[in-house]
């Protein structure tokens, strides 16, 4: 049995709880081993320059529209 296998046998014996904690634990894990590119690391910079220069291009608004 190979050990993603032995893994998933393994979560299917534990409570809802302690699923929802690998699950959490799991989605910190993925997130830490992402990188972020040059060139969204560029926008962020960008952005946060137009915000500092009080430009703002992009407004969200709400699904109401106000």
């Amino acid at each position: 049995m190979s050990t993603v296998k032995e893994i998933e046998s393994a979560i299917t014996q534990l409570s809802v709880e302690e699923m929802q904690a690998i699950r959490d634990w799991l989605d910190e894990f993925i997130e830490d081993q992402l990188e972020v590119s040059d060139e969204f690391k560029g926008k962020i910079a960008r952005a946060k320059q137009e915000i500092a220069d009080g430009i703002h291009s992009r407004v969200r608004q709400s699904d109401s529209g106000q």
